[in-house]
Protein backbone atom coordinates (compact mmCIF):
# COMPACT_ATOMS: atom_id res chain seq x y z
CA UNK A 1 0.00 0.00 0.00
CA UNK A 2 2.43 2.20 0.81
CA UNK A 3 4.58 1.65 -1.97
CA UNK A 4 1.44 2.38 -4.42
CA UNK A 5 1.38 5.65 -2.34
CA UNK A 6 4.79 6.67 -2.55
CA UNK A 7 4.95 5.78 -6.30
CA UNK A 8 1.84 7.66 -7.20
CA UNK A 9 3.50 10.83 -5.38
CA UNK A 10 6.74 10.57 -7.48
CA UNK A 11 4.64 10.31 -10.75
CA UNK A 12 2.88 13.82 -9.12
CA UNK A 13 6.13 15.63 -8.49
CA UNK A 14 7.76 13.95 -12.17
CA UNK A 15 4.89 15.08 -14.20
CA UNK A 16 4.64 18.63 -12.56
CA UNK A 17 7.27 19.38 -9.85
CA UNK A 18 6.80 23.82 -10.31
CA UNK A 19 3.26 23.05 -9.59
CA UNK A 20 4.67 21.15 -6.45
CA UNK A 21 6.88 24.02 -5.52
CA UNK A 22 4.25 26.27 -5.89
CA UNK A 23 2.15 23.96 -3.37
CA UNK A 24 4.76 24.47 -0.98
CA UNK A 25 5.41 28.18 -1.14
CA UNK A 26 1.96 28.62 -0.85
CA UNK A 27 1.89 26.83 1.95
CA UNK A 28 4.85 27.60 3.85
CA UNK A 29 3.61 31.77 3.23
CA UNK A 30 0.16 30.99 4.25
CA UNK A 31 1.19 29.14 7.32
CA UNK A 32 -1.65 25.79 6.63
CA UNK A 33 -2.63 23.68 4.09
CA UNK A 34 -6.13 25.02 3.85
CA UNK A 35 -4.72 28.62 3.31
CA UNK A 36 -2.75 27.35 0.47
CA UNK A 37 -5.59 25.20 -0.75
CA UNK A 38 -7.49 28.33 -0.83
CA UNK A 39 -5.14 30.66 -2.57
CA UNK A 40 -4.42 27.66 -5.23
CA UNK A 41 -7.92 26.58 -5.45
CA UNK A 42 -7.19 23.00 -4.91
CA UNK A 43 -7.80 20.57 -2.02
CA UNK A 44 -6.35 20.38 1.13
CA UNK A 45 -5.71 16.91 0.18
CA UNK A 46 -3.80 17.53 -3.13
CA UNK A 47 -1.47 20.66 -1.38
CA UNK A 48 -0.35 17.85 1.16
CA UNK A 49 0.87 15.27 -2.00
CA UNK A 50 2.53 18.15 -3.31
CA UNK A 51 4.28 18.71 -0.26
CA UNK A 52 4.83 15.06 0.30
CA UNK A 53 5.87 14.69 -2.99
CA UNK A 54 8.94 17.11 -2.69
CA UNK A 55 10.05 15.94 0.53
CA UNK A 56 10.15 12.29 -1.19
CA UNK A 57 12.06 13.51 -3.78
CA UNK A 58 14.71 15.19 -1.66
CA UNK A 59 14.74 12.91 0.45
CA UNK A 60 14.50 15.67 2.99
CA UNK A 61 11.68 17.02 5.39
CA UNK A 62 10.42 20.75 4.17
CA UNK A 63 7.32 21.54 6.90
CA UNK A 64 7.09 20.38 10.67
CA UNK A 65 3.64 19.97 11.28
CA UNK A 66 1.53 19.55 14.47
CA UNK A 67 -1.78 19.37 15.24
CA UNK A 68 -1.64 23.34 15.92
CA UNK A 69 1.25 24.90 14.10
CA UNK A 70 3.00 24.43 11.09
CA UNK A 71 6.78 25.66 10.42
CA UNK A 72 9.62 25.46 8.06
CA UNK A 73 12.50 23.06 8.59
CA UNK A 74 16.05 24.83 8.18
CA UNK A 75 16.49 23.37 4.80
CA UNK A 76 12.82 24.30 3.98
CA UNK A 77 13.82 27.72 4.73
CA UNK A 78 16.76 27.73 2.14
CA UNK A 79 14.83 26.11 -0.24
CA UNK A 80 11.28 27.85 0.25
CA UNK A 81 13.75 31.24 -1.29
CA UNK A 82 15.04 28.79 -4.21
CA UNK A 83 11.60 27.46 -5.39
CA UNK A 84 10.65 31.20 -5.07
CA UNK A 85 13.29 32.44 -7.34
CA UNK A 86 12.74 29.07 -9.85
CA UNK A 87 8.80 30.24 -9.83
CA UNK A 88 9.58 33.88 -10.40
CA UNK A 89 11.90 32.65 -13.44
CA UNK A 90 9.27 30.64 -15.17
CA UNK A 91 7.00 33.23 -14.73
CA UNK A 92 9.15 35.82 -16.53
CA UNK A 93 9.70 33.32 -19.26
CA UNK A 94 5.99 32.12 -19.68
CA UNK A 95 5.74 36.04 -20.21
CA UNK A 96 8.58 36.86 -22.70
CA UNK A 97 6.60 33.39 -24.50
CA UNK A 98 2.74 35.36 -24.32
CA UNK A 99 5.36 38.56 -25.85
CA UNK A 100 5.99 36.69 -28.49
CA UNK A 101 2.97 35.00 -29.36
CA UNK A 102 1.07 38.07 -28.97
CA UNK A 103 3.07 40.12 -31.10
CA UNK A 104 1.77 43.28 -33.01
CA UNK A 105 0.23 41.52 -36.49
CA UNK A 106 -3.18 42.25 -38.18
CA UNK A 107 -4.90 44.60 -39.99
CA UNK A 108 -5.27 49.09 -39.15
CA UNK A 109 -7.17 51.09 -40.99
CA UNK A 110 -6.18 54.89 -40.75
CA UNK A 111 -7.24 57.79 -42.09
CA UNK A 112 -5.00 61.32 -42.80
CA UNK A 113 -5.24 64.38 -44.54
CA UNK A 114 -3.94 63.96 -48.40
CA UNK A 115 -1.27 66.08 -48.25
CA UNK A 116 0.25 65.00 -44.85
CA UNK A 117 -0.17 61.78 -45.36
CA UNK A 118 1.58 61.68 -48.72
CA UNK A 119 4.78 63.31 -47.11
CA UNK A 120 5.89 62.59 -43.92
CA UNK A 121 3.05 60.24 -42.85
CA UNK A 122 3.84 57.83 -45.92
CA UNK A 123 7.39 57.86 -44.71
CA UNK A 124 6.38 56.80 -40.94
CA UNK A 125 4.35 53.99 -42.79
CA UNK A 126 6.72 52.45 -44.65
CA UNK A 127 9.41 52.54 -41.95
CA UNK A 128 6.48 50.84 -39.97
CA UNK A 129 5.84 48.57 -41.94
CA UNK A 130 9.13 47.12 -42.49
CA UNK A 131 9.43 47.32 -38.43
CA UNK A 132 6.20 45.19 -37.98
CA UNK A 133 6.14 42.28 -41.14
CA UNK A 134 3.07 41.04 -39.62
CA UNK A 135 0.91 44.34 -40.05
CA UNK A 136 -1.12 45.51 -42.74
CA UNK A 137 -2.40 48.66 -43.06
CA UNK A 138 -5.18 50.19 -45.46
CA UNK A 139 -4.42 54.00 -45.45
CA UNK A 140 -7.01 56.62 -46.76
CA UNK A 141 -6.08 59.90 -47.60
CA UNK A 142 -8.76 62.60 -47.42
CA UNK A 143 -9.43 65.77 -45.88
CA UNK A 144 -12.87 64.70 -45.15
CA UNK A 145 -13.21 64.58 -40.91
CA UNK A 146 -14.18 61.30 -40.68
CA UNK A 147 -16.18 59.22 -37.30
CA UNK A 148 -13.38 56.63 -36.19
CA UNK A 149 -16.54 54.59 -35.06
CA UNK A 150 -19.28 55.00 -37.94
CA UNK A 151 -16.20 54.85 -40.87
CA UNK A 152 -14.49 52.28 -39.31
CA UNK A 153 -10.95 53.65 -38.31
CA UNK A 154 -8.64 52.39 -35.65
CA UNK A 155 -6.79 56.21 -35.64
CA UNK A 156 -6.71 58.86 -37.29
CA UNK A 157 -4.55 61.84 -38.01
CA UNK A 158 -6.19 65.25 -37.35
CA UNK A 159 -4.44 68.80 -38.10
CA UNK A 160 -5.28 71.98 -36.41
CA UNK A 161 -6.73 72.69 -32.45
CA UNK A 162 -10.26 70.76 -32.81
CA UNK A 163 -12.07 69.48 -30.26
CA UNK A 164 -12.66 65.71 -29.92
CA UNK A 165 -15.21 64.93 -31.56
CA UNK A 166 -16.29 61.98 -28.81
CA UNK A 167 -15.05 61.39 -25.43
CA UNK A 168 -14.55 57.74 -26.64
CA UNK A 169 -11.74 58.35 -28.43
CA UNK A 170 -7.71 59.57 -27.23
CA UNK A 171 -5.78 62.30 -28.45
CA UNK A 172 -2.07 61.76 -28.63
CA UNK A 173 -0.13 65.03 -29.79
CA UNK A 174 2.44 65.03 -32.07
CA UNK A 175 4.92 67.19 -33.42
CA UNK A 176 3.73 70.74 -34.82
CA UNK A 177 2.88 70.82 -38.50
CA UNK A 178 5.60 73.73 -39.55
CA UNK A 179 5.03 75.99 -42.41
CA UNK A 180 7.05 77.49 -44.74
CA UNK A 181 6.18 80.49 -47.47
CA UNK A 182 7.86 80.53 -51.32
CA UNK A 183 7.76 82.33 -54.34
CA UNK A 184 9.16 81.78 -57.21
CA UNK A 185 12.59 83.19 -58.43
CA UNK A 186 10.41 84.87 -61.62
CA UNK A 187 8.27 86.54 -59.41
CA UNK A 188 10.86 87.85 -56.80
CA UNK A 189 12.54 89.36 -59.61
CA UNK A 190 9.43 90.88 -60.43
CA UNK A 191 7.89 91.90 -57.38
CA UNK A 192 10.37 91.97 -54.62
CA UNK A 193 10.87 89.71 -51.92
CA UNK A 194 8.86 90.96 -49.05
CA UNK A 195 11.09 91.99 -45.74
CA UNK A 196 8.21 90.97 -43.19
CA UNK A 197 4.86 89.71 -43.08
CA UNK A 198 2.96 92.61 -42.97
CA UNK A 199 4.97 93.20 -46.81
CA UNK A 200 2.15 90.31 -47.64
CA UNK A 201 -0.69 92.73 -48.01
CA UNK A 202 0.80 94.32 -51.22
CA UNK A 203 1.46 90.61 -52.45
CA UNK A 204 -0.10 88.23 -54.64
CA UNK A 205 -0.72 84.98 -52.07
CA UNK A 206 -2.18 81.75 -52.96
CA UNK A 207 -4.42 80.47 -50.29
CA UNK A 208 -5.45 76.67 -49.18
CA UNK A 209 -8.92 76.07 -48.66
CA UNK A 210 -9.58 73.29 -46.08
CA UNK A 211 -12.09 70.96 -46.24
CA UNK A 212 -15.22 72.02 -43.76
CA UNK A 213 -13.36 75.47 -43.39
CA UNK A 214 -13.60 79.03 -45.24
CA UNK A 215 -9.99 79.71 -47.38
CA UNK A 216 -7.19 81.72 -45.35
CA UNK A 217 -7.10 85.20 -45.50
CA UNK A 218 -4.13 85.84 -42.55
CA UNK A 219 -0.73 83.83 -41.82
CA UNK A 220 0.47 83.98 -38.41
CA UNK A 221 4.14 84.52 -37.77
CA UNK A 222 6.46 85.32 -35.25
CA UNK A 223 9.84 86.47 -34.13
CA UNK A 224 11.66 86.74 -30.92
CA UNK A 225 8.02 85.13 -29.02
CA UNK A 226 6.17 88.72 -30.85
CA UNK A 227 3.40 87.82 -32.98
CA UNK A 228 3.21 89.35 -36.47
CA UNK A 229 -0.06 88.89 -38.51
CA UNK A 230 -0.14 88.63 -42.59
CA UNK A 231 -3.37 90.03 -43.97
CA UNK A 232 -3.91 89.58 -47.57
CA UNK A 233 -6.81 88.55 -50.23
CA UNK A 234 -6.23 85.87 -52.20
CA UNK A 235 -7.33 85.95 -56.28
CA UNK A 236 -6.84 82.01 -55.77
CA UNK A 237 -7.57 79.72 -53.56
CA UNK A 238 -7.01 75.74 -53.88
CA UNK A 239 -7.80 72.80 -51.63
CA UNK A 240 -5.30 70.50 -53.50
CA UNK A 241 -1.40 71.46 -51.93
CA UNK A 242 -0.08 69.87 -55.52
CA UNK A 243 -1.91 72.45 -57.18
CA UNK A 244 -1.16 75.02 -54.61
CA UNK A 245 2.74 74.57 -55.73
CA UNK A 246 2.40 74.68 -59.11
CA UNK A 247 0.58 77.70 -58.76
CA UNK A 248 3.95 78.69 -56.88
CA UNK A 249 6.14 77.72 -59.65
CA UNK A 250 4.10 79.01 -62.40
CA UNK A 251 4.73 82.71 -61.04
CA UNK A 252 0.89 82.95 -59.43
CA UNK A 253 2.26 84.34 -56.19
CA UNK A 254 3.51 84.05 -52.55
CA UNK A 255 2.48 79.82 -51.68
CA UNK A 256 2.55 78.70 -48.16
CA UNK A 257 3.29 74.95 -47.24
CA UNK A 258 4.48 72.35 -45.09
CA UNK A 259 8.06 71.91 -44.88
CA UNK A 260 8.22 68.76 -46.58
CA UNK A 261 5.84 68.78 -48.71
CA UNK A 262 7.94 71.64 -50.62
CA UNK A 263 11.06 70.57 -49.93
CA UNK A 264 11.58 68.86 -53.60
CA UNK A 265 10.49 72.46 -55.19
CA UNK A 266 12.62 74.42 -52.91
CA UNK A 267 16.08 71.52 -53.85
CA UNK A 268 15.25 72.31 -57.16
CA UNK A 269 15.06 76.17 -57.05
CA UNK A 270 11.56 75.94 -58.58
CA UNK A 271 10.87 77.71 -55.22
CA UNK A 272 12.65 79.97 -53.06
CA UNK A 273 11.87 80.54 -49.13
CA UNK A 274 11.48 84.18 -48.09
CA UNK A 275 11.07 85.66 -44.38
CA UNK A 276 13.70 83.33 -42.99
CA UNK A 277 14.00 85.71 -40.72
CA UNK A 278 10.13 84.61 -39.33
CA UNK A 279 9.50 81.38 -37.32
CA UNK A 280 6.34 79.86 -40.20
CA UNK A 281 2.86 79.35 -38.89
CA UNK A 282 2.18 75.98 -37.44
CA UNK A 283 -0.61 73.89 -36.55
CA UNK A 284 -1.37 71.25 -33.77
CA UNK A 285 -0.92 67.76 -35.30
CA UNK A 286 -2.49 65.08 -33.21
CA UNK A 287 -3.16 61.39 -33.59
CA UNK A 288 -6.41 60.00 -32.50
CA UNK A 289 -7.94 56.64 -31.51
CA UNK A 290 -10.61 54.75 -29.78
CA UNK A 291 -10.24 54.62 -26.30
CA UNK A 292 -11.44 50.92 -26.61
CA UNK A 293 -8.88 49.89 -29.12
CA UNK A 294 -5.73 51.18 -27.00
CA UNK A 295 -4.95 47.70 -25.62
CA UNK A 296 -4.83 46.00 -28.70
CA UNK A 297 -0.80 44.84 -30.20
CA UNK A 298 -1.02 46.53 -33.32
CA UNK A 299 -2.59 50.02 -32.39
CA UNK A 300 -0.77 49.96 -29.26
CA UNK A 301 2.90 49.82 -31.58
CA UNK A 302 1.32 51.95 -34.22
CA UNK A 303 0.31 54.96 -31.79
CA UNK A 304 4.04 54.52 -29.60
CA UNK A 305 5.63 54.59 -32.70
CA UNK A 306 4.27 57.74 -34.37
CA UNK A 307 4.77 59.45 -31.13
CA UNK A 308 8.25 58.77 -31.29
CA UNK A 309 8.75 58.91 -35.04
CA UNK A 310 7.13 62.67 -35.17
CA UNK A 311 9.43 64.06 -32.17
CA UNK A 312 12.76 62.87 -33.77
CA UNK A 313 11.70 64.19 -37.35
CA UNK A 314 13.10 67.31 -38.85
CA UNK A 315 10.63 68.00 -41.88
CA UNK A 316 12.22 68.90 -44.98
Amino acid sequence: MYDRYHHSITMVVNVDRLKAMEAFVAAADAGSYAAAADRLTISPQMVAKYVQALESRLGVRLLNRTTRRQSLTEFGTRYLDRCKLILAETEAAESMANEALSAPSGKLRISAPINFGAGSFMKFIQLFLERYPKIEISLTLTDRFVDLTDDGYEAAIRIGGLQLESDSLVRRKLKKYQLVACASPTYIAEFGKPDSPEDLAAHNCVSYMFADRTSEECWRFSKDGEPHEAHFKSRLSVNDMRALITAGINNFGIVLGAEDTLADAIAAGLLVPILSDFEGPSMPLSLVYRADRQRTANLKAFVEEAVVFFETLKYG
